[in-house]
């Protein structure tokens, strides 16, 4: 037998008690949601045409009988802004930012009294005598200024109540509580003047005092009735919070005394279903409840999941979500909106307060970007395709420029488009004009985009959603000129932006159907699958936003912590209630985000199982895979094959080598592929660049002596070219960056010091009695390489840092800005060379020497590093050292030795069946 869902028992007493005056029958529920649930319900018992009651929510019910209209809290904000500065003496007035950090939590006080209809000049006032109370012991000379203050804003509470209270009511606006409060006082000519109308409550649970007096007055004059939906489990247990309010309701109120308390249900206790499931973060539950679904879908392929509810604990579930039901789901309705903190205009917007606050705060004359902050916004997704930037994007990354002033940045893009225009207008007029140029931008984007794509029309829908937010500001603004700094106008934003959800199209009556825990009431489904049942999501927990102390609610009977529990139980048990089959999803994880115990709504139904219900737990947790990457192997196709021959012919670079032996697949990207690394602007000076201008500056010092012997007085020349060079290659390497402070400075310090140091050890030598002659300087050198074992001849070639003769022999340098200790060159067996990365040193410093081996003209040759950071070791030969004894002279068969390496490793990289296997 099926369970009549609430709203259908509604819809019959509606049919059987109502239907001659319907025209005149006003249904009022909890919220706007189940309107369509209702009508839909009356569709199903009537076979003619009939008018349909009139259906609204509670909140448009209360606004009838005040004449009052609601506005938002930010708006309400402004106006007790108003009031503020209009009761205020100059000398004690505030920022609109420290006003706004207390003035929102007044504001849910001065709400609740209202709404409960408590005297709030007694309330203000007890809170008042409290601090007093408080303070009681100082002594008048110990009692400062701050202490003074801070008494007299308690003393100051009754006068902000009373005048914003007459403010709002004059403009005929008002908060939730005023609302309350004057459809109370208005409520005996209200009720006179309704006639024939009847209203009909329905499905409510938690009413303020405001609320339980209009709906008792009207029961009283025999103008409404009200049906609760509670079942007996909750009701007559006198622990239990699901039925806290109910329980009240019915020993209270008058009405009860006389009449019976309608409608008490038994339906908890019959047959369900219950499996709860833990599992670790978010993705996971998200994951499961899709499995769910998909297990739904495939037991009754032909089944419409209308009556299946999927009920988010926690809304930042929805997007994970979306991304795990099955494509089999079909219809799909989504009562809550796609959060703005995904919104990509919103994303946007965002970034463009970020760049020009920065640059107003660095200096507002100058207006100096943050190369960081313009390139976000450049390369943005709603910017970036129809900016025409590309070309200034580049320029910022190669030039390395970190800061730009907004001249420099429109002097390096001279055309620009309307909307690199906007994004750039400098903010420097006023949040007004921030705003004009901010809804002139999202016009400008929405223009950019078009009707015929579905994905750019879902972009506008994102794009309007802020245009409005940012409407709305404007409106606020025109109203309040005296608020006009850029960082309150941001704060003002983040806050109205949490209000510019985007809606989901759907259809309400149709498919699968997903809320938050609120949207569920007064709704009934068969079955219900509910996420994040940890504690602080569901109960919500503890949250003492509020100036009122908790034993001063208790008295005065405002609503804790405790009764905003109950609600949450009673939502929670009102979802299982009618249901046949149940999955409460939790996150086992305990600590982190998004994380809590284990729901106690979990425990209880543990703890107070009824007889018909099967309950189980299980735990699901990720499956690990044995292997946590599988690293890529790509073998040789013909293309390959014909671009190693390519790079055979061109000439094999000791470090392309090296390369290879590091990571082959490395070698692959570079090499046979040619991807080059992402131009970046390098906002600290890179080790590579720094050796790029240390290799530079001594390239230049030396130059003129190429040929020459070096003398004292050539070095001494050196000394004093060096700084200016220093400078000079730093400009050229490193062009736009900044190297005037921080790190970078540092770092040119450092270059300075190296080449210094350099020329401090070559001038030693000198004094020391050595020859030195230099032969090369950073000059390129080739030879082919021709062994029987290789498919076919390989160049080998490269540029040497230097080449010099020291007294008779050859030496051949490389330059290293890194560490390198002697045993890095140092070489005990050929076996193996070319399979060890630690090698690689050596087998530069090898092929640069046979490279120049038949220059040498028959004189011993050795080749080495001179390391900056070892300066002190000097120059650091290649030595083999088999056994004891060491030979540093690169002779005929270390040469030999040397190429059967290399031979071997060449055909591994030449052979076809070899694939590039990724070394991880």
């Amino acid at each position: 037998m099926t369970n009549t869902s609430f709203l259908d028992k509604i819809a019959q007493v509606l049919i059987d008690e109502y239907s001659e005056k319907l025209s005149n029958t006003i249904v009022v529920l909890p919220n706007k949601r189940a309107k369509i649930f209702l009508i839909e319900a009356l569709k199903k018992k009537v076979d003619t045409n009939i008018l349909s009651p009139k259906i609204i929510s509670v909140e448009e019910f209360i606004q009838d009988i005040s004449g009052i209209r609601s506005v938002d809290p930010i708006e309400l904000l402004f106006e007790f802004y108003e009031v503020f500065l209009s009761i205020t003496e100059k000398a004690n007035q505030q920022s609109f930012e420290l006003f706004a950090n207390w003035a929102k939590t007044l504001l849910q006080d001065f709400n609740e009294i209202d709404r409960y209809l408590l005297d709030s000049a007694h309330v203000l006032s007890y809170l008042k005598d409290i601090e007093d109370i408080k303070k009681w012991g100082i002594e008048v000379e110990n009692k400062t200024q701050l202490l003074e203050n801070y008494i007299d804003f308690w003393k100051l509470l009754p006068n902000y109540y009373q005048s914003l209270y007459k403010h709002l009511l004059n403009k005929g606006i008002g908060y939730q509580g005023l609302i309350y409060r004057e459809a109370v006082n208005n409520l005996n000519h209200f009720s006179d003047a309704l006639n024939e109308k009847q209203f009909v409550f329905a499905g409510f649970n938690a009413l303020n005092a405001a609320e339980e007096k209009i709906i008792q007055h009207l029961i009283a004059a025999d103008k409404a009735k009200i049906y609760w939906d509670v079942d007996q489990a909750f009701l007559n247990d006198p622990f239990h919070d699901a039925g806290l309010f109910v329980r009240r309701f019915k020993t209270s109120w008058k009405h009860y005394k006389s009449n019976p308390f309608e409608w008490i249900v038994d339906d908890f206790s019959k047959s369900k279903n219950i499996q709860v499931i833990g599992t670790p973060k978010t993705i996971g539950q998200a994951k499961i409840a899709g499995s769910i679904i998909e297990d739904i879908i495939n037991e009754n392929p032909n089944a419409t999941l209308d009556k299946v509810a999927l009920v988010l604990g926690e809304e930042n579930m929805l997007v994970p979500l979306l991304y795990s039901l099955p494509s089999t789901v079909g219809a799909l309705n989504i009562t809550m909106g796609y959060s703005s903190k995904n919104n990509p205009a919103q994303i946007l917007i965002a970034k463009l307060f970020k760049m020009h606050t920065n640059a107003l705060s660095r200096n507002a004359k100058s207006y100096v970007l943050y190369y960081k902050d313009v390139l976000d916004i450049l390369t943005h997704p709603l910017v970036e395709p129809f900016a025409n930037a590309s070309a200034l994007v580049g320029i910022i990354n190669q030039n390395n420029y970190t800061f730009i002033t907004h001249h420099k940045l429109m002097e390096l893009n001279p055309n620009p488009s309307d909307l690199v225009l906007l994004l750039f207008q400098k903010w420097e007029n006023g949040s007004m004009s921030v705003l004009e140029t901010i809804s002139s931008l999202l016009l400008t984007i929405k223009t950019n985009l078009s009707n015929d794509n579905e994905e750019e029309k879902i972009t506008k829908a994102f794009v309007y959603a802020i245009f409005k937010v940012i409407n709305k500001q404007i409106n606020y603004y025109l109203k309040h000129l005296y608020i006009d700094k850029i960082e309150t106008l941001y704060a003002i934003y983040k806050q109205v932006i949490d209000l510019a959800e985007v809606s989901f199209e759907g259809e309400p009556l149709n498919g699968l159907q997903i809320m938050g825990v609120l949207e569920s009431r007064v709704l009934d489904f068969d079955t219900v699958i509910i996420t994040s049942m940890n504690e602080g999501k569901l109960p919500a927990g503890k949250s003492q936003n509020s100036f009122i102390p908790y034993d001063v609610k208790k008295e005065l009977g405002l609503p804790t912590f405790k009764e905003k529990d109950a609600i949450y139980t009673y939502h929670f048990y009102h979802l299982l209630q009618r249901a046949k089959n149940i999955y409460l999803i939790y996150n086992t994880e305990s600590e982190g985000l998004d994380a809590g115990e284990k729901s106690r709504f979990i425990t209880q139904l543990e703890v107070e199982r009824q007889p018909k219900h099967t309950l189980t737990h299980e735990i699901y947790n990720a499956v690990l895979p044995e292997t946590a990457y599988q690293p890529m192997v790509i073998p040789k196709s013909e293309l390959v094959m014909l671009r190693l021959k390519e790079i055979a012919e061109n000439g094999f670079s000791p470090s392309a080598l090296t390369s290879y032996i590091r990571n082959p697949i490395q070698f692959y990207f570079q090499k046979i592929l040619r991807i080059s690394e992402v131009e970046e602007v390098e906002e600290n000076i890179a080790l590579n660049t720094l050796g790029t201008i240390i290799h530079e500056t001594l390239k230049v010092l030396y130059e003129p002596y190429i040929g020459k012997i070096l003398s004292e007085a050539a070095i001494l020349s050196c000394f004093k070219l060096m700084d200016d060079e220093v400078l000079k290659q730093f400009k050229l390497v490193y062009k736009e960056g900044e190297i005037k402070k921080g790190r970078n400075l540092l770092a040119f310090e450092v270059a300075k010091r190296n080449v210094s140091n350099f020329l401090k050890v070559e001038l030693e030598s000198i004094k020391n009695g050595d020859a030195i002659k230099i032969l090369a300087l950073e000059q390129r050198f080739e030879r082919v390489l021709e062994h029987p074992s290789l498919p076919f001849s390989v160049k080998i070639g490269g540029s040497v840092d230097r080449i010099e003769e020291r007294n008779g022999s050859i030496r051949i340098i490389d330059y290293k800005t890194g560490k390198v200790e002697k045993t890095n060159v140092t070489l005990k067996s050929w076996k193996g060379l070319t399979e060890n990365i630690k090698n690689d040193k050596i087998i530069q410093i090898l092929a640069y020497a046979f490279m120049f081996e038949k220059g040498a003209n028959g004189k011993p040759i050795e080749a080495g590093i001179i390391s900056f950071k070892n300066l002190k070791s000097g120059f650091l030969p290649f030595n083999f050292k088999e056994e004891k004894v060491g030979n540093v002279i690169i002779g005929e068969e270390i040469l030999t030795n040397y190429l059967e390496q290399m031979v071997l490793l060449l055909n591994e990289i030449l052979d076809v069946n070899i694939p590039f296997e990724e070394k991880v």
